[in-house]
């Protein structure tokens, strides 16, 4: 009698927690893209925080000190009652100067500012940065130098790749409120 022997397959085991996976190096380009990004978002954030502190204060570069709000001026009423024009001119010089208008417009500028220096809450500042942007867009319709394009559409753009890309992540804060239980939760405060 003659036996025969059969090959057996070889049985490759894989641990309970799976095989270990080597994460895959980020190119030069890949980072240089992050850090672009970080810029953009810094630069945007300091764009915003500026017209609060600015508007709040009477700095003297877009508000003189005797329009601050500190000093009783309106963050709003300027603006939005004589530089207004277009097809929306008489809506918004419907609230030119309302203090609900005021501390909406305030906070939305302080709010978006700090959002995007610290990159936490990315997505809601960058809903909220665009509708306040688009609305700006809207107040002075059409555009000085473009028939429909100006800079208020571009950063809104850029405040939608910025969440897209969590771009908070790189020089910001952003991973770390991603672990947040609450974020983790509701995953459009992120």
């Amino acid at each position: 009698m003659t036996a025969a022997t059969h090959p057996t397959p070889h049985r490759t085991e894989t641990p309970a927690a799976g095989p270990a996976v080597t994460p895959a190096r980020e190119t030069t380009a890949a980072k240089a893209t992050r850090y672009v990004l970080a810029y953009l978002r810094l630069a945007l954030g300091w764009i915003f925080l500026w017209a609060f502190l600015d508007k709040l204060f009477g700095l003297g570069h877009g508000t003189p000190s005797a329009n601050a709000w500190i000093n009783g001026g309106s963050p709003t009423k300027g603006f939005l009652g004589k530089a207004v024009s277009g097809p929306f001119e008489s809506f918004y010089h419907g609230f030119a100067g309302a203090a609900w208008a005021d501390w909406l417009f305030m906070l939305g500028l302080a709010g978006i500012g700090v959002a995007l220096i610290a990159g936490v809450g990315m997505r809601i500042a960058a809903v909220a940065g665009s509708v306040l942007l688009v609305a700006m867009w809207t107040a002075v319709l059409p555009p000085e130098n473009n028939p429909f394009m100006d800079d208020h559409l571009v950063y809104a753009g850029v405040l939608i790749v910025l969440a897209l890309t969590a771009a908070g992540d790189t020089l910001g804060l952003g991973k770390l409120w991603s672990k947040l239980s609450i974020v983790q939760r509701l995953p459009w405060l992120k």
